[in-house]
């Protein structure tokens, strides 16, 4: 081999070795850029993907957080993943992750869940919601109903805010029912003052607006009603409401007894469900819930209210109706006398 040639070979060598240290450095250097840990020695933070977060939209936040490098070498390892979608909740992640780990934590099931809770709900239909998607047995169902949200008489009801909550998936029913509290105060706090000016204890209040939430068809409806509620109280008039019977005839439904009280009870059947169409045979239910048995209003809230019912009781609309029913087609249509009100029922209703 002629020295020409040697140094040809050398110098390829040369060019093949620099080039392949080239690449292993760029390779380095892309991986540090692209797929690297974002930071070192993070503290873990909550992710959080609502259910509305497309992918695009999840990663330009994982990017605006700083849990990742690049968008583009994410969506390559969500891709490589096979997570078509990652599933709404919050998940316990960290700077310190590079996109492989992360992209395996957002592939599994979230550690925090949303639970959304409608207005209107009486504490056991919010048990039976936690219990689905917490995964609760009946001891945990229980304990909630029974122990954790009836630690005093101002707390058993009414006071669980309607909302929508990321609740990790291993928090006890006291820590949930303390949460629901919590939000409460946070949203009823102006209320207090309001319901002091007008001489209104806030549990009075509340309890009214919680016979406005079940009664109304929707939130228009909600300062007439409470008007005409209002207008049967300062008459010393039952307010002959039925949801306050269906709230003790469902007790009586789920529990054999009517809670909270002493006298016997009859036999009082449903089909099974919440708030279900009560018949003229549960009126006569012997409780101090019935409000066609007794004047004023239940001892406290038979539901949780919003805050639209809340605000309703305290700006109720002014007028003259002492009676109220629906149609079929929910219209709300209200009466100054007991015989305008029996024409509205046999013209609406039959």
């Amino acid at each position: 081999m002629t020295i020409k040639m040697k140094d040809l070979i050398k110098k390829w060598w040369f060019w093949a070795g620099a080039t392949l240290l080239v690449l292993v450095v760029s390779s380095v250097v892309v991986f540090q850029l692209l797929f690297s840990v974002p930071q070192r020695n993070a503290e873990t933070e909550i992710f959080v993907v609502s259910a509305s977060l497309n992918q695009e939209g999840l990663i330009g936040r994982l990017k605006d957080q700083g849990l990742i490098r690049s968008g583009w070498a994410f969506r390559l390892v969500l891709g490589r993943s096979g997570k078509d979608e990652i599933l709404p909740g919050g998940y316990r992640v960290n700077k310190s992750m590079n996109a492989w780990k992360l992209a395996k934590v957002l592939s599994n099931e979230p550690e925090l869940v949303w639970v959304t809770i409608p207005e209107g709900y009486r504490k056991e239909q919010i048990a039976e919601r936690l219990s689905e998607t917490l995964g609760w047995d009946e001891e945990q169902l229980q304990d909630f109903i029974q122990k954790y949200t009836s630690m005093d008489f101002e707390h058993l009801e009414g006071v669980f805010f309607p909302d929508t909550y990321l609740i990790p998936k291993d928090e006890d029913g006291l820590s949930v029912a303390k949460r629901f509290r919590n939000r409460f105060e946070e949203q009823f706090a102006p209320y207090y003052s309001e319901f002091l000016k007008q001489d209104i204890k806030w549990t009075t209040g509340l309890t009214l607006a919680s016979v406005v939430q079940r009664e109304a068809a929707g939130k228009d409806d909600m300062p007439l009603i409470a008007g005409i509620l209002w207008n049967r109280l300062l008459d010393d008039m039952e307010i002959e409401v039925d949801a306050t019977v269906q709230y003790v005839r469902d007790d009586v439904l789920h529990y054999g007894e009517a809670r909270y009280n002493t006298q016997p009870l009859g036999d009082y059947s449903s089909d099974g469900g919440w708030w279900t169409p009560i018949t003229p045979e549960d009126k006569d239910i012997p409780s101090p819930y019935n409000t066609y048995r007794n004047q004023g209003l239940p001892p406290h809230p038979i539901c949780n209210p919003g805050i639209a019912a809340i605000e309703a009781v305290l700006n109720p609309e002014e007028t003259d109706c002492l009676y109220y029913l629906h149609d079929s087609n929910r219209q709300i249509l209200c009466a100054e006398t007991y015989q305008e009100h029996l024409a509205n029922i046999e013209k609406y209703l039959k």
